[in-house]
């Protein structure tokens, strides 16, 4: 028979729970083309994924990062449905996870309105307990804050939880924050980071993530 490894799940959304990653991408293009007339190569903007949007674009080129962040998010939201995507297999692990008893959260650095957006376009709202935002605290992964709320607005003990993410970010915060972590890697990430943070384990598939989730009881 199989139980729940831990009574609380808790995912990243971007690139974990949907296939947001081209939307991502195609959105820095856009913005960086338009208002910089510049490019910026995919592996650096795929690592900028995970972060909140406005701090990384300021970093990134200082002094414009409003006017990138309100280019941006117009251009995502006008082609977010039409370049989201479903992730085969996770509708169906957030049903079981529910049946098995288990509560479910999503952990985000987007503002909470745009993942509530995400997660109906790939039939997730529904399946989601919690949701902590961008604006639910002041700090941002890798810092452990946003997981702790999430767990907090649970009743939810670290320990009892798992991060399912993405990005190294993603383990980092989890680690961060006393809680088991598990990589994927459908998502931004490169596995060799990911492996390198130190997860419980790196998965390459919800089949996968499935076995991590539920362990085996043995005789």
């Amino acid at each position: 028979m199989t139980s729940l490894r831990w009574p609380v799940v808790l995912f990243d959304f971007d690139g974990t729970l949907a296939d947001t990653i081209p939307l991502i991408v195609a959105s820095y293009r856009h913005t960086l083309t338009a208002v910089l007339g510049e490019e910026a190569p995919e592996h650096e903007v795929r690592s900028w994924i995970g972060r909140p949007l406005q701090p990384v674009l300021e970093e990134r080129y200082p002094g414009r990062g409003q006017e990138l962040t309100d280019v941006y998010r117009s251009w995502n939201l006008a082609n977010h449905d039409a370049l989201i995507r479903t992730v085969d297999g996770v509708p169906a692990l957030l049903d079981e996870l529910h049946a098995a008893g288990a509560r479910t959260g999503v952990v985000s650095s987007k503002k909470a309105e745009t993942v509530e957006l995400g997660l109906r376009a790939v039939g997730l709202a529904e399946r989601i307990d919690v949701l902590a935002g961008q604006e639910a605290t002041p700090h941002h992964k890798p810092h452990p804050a946003p997981l702790l709320h999430a767990a907090a607005r649970l009743g939810a003990a670290p320990q009892d939880c798992v991060y399912v993410g993405d990005a190294t970010v993603d383990v980092q915060a989890a680690l961060a924050a006393g809680m088991g972590a598990l990589a994927v890697t459908w998502g931004a990430g490169l596995r060799a980071a990911l492996e390198a943070a130190g997860p419980v384990a790196t998965v390459d598939d919800v089949a996968a993530l499935r076995a991590e989730l539920f362990a085996v009881a043995r005789a």
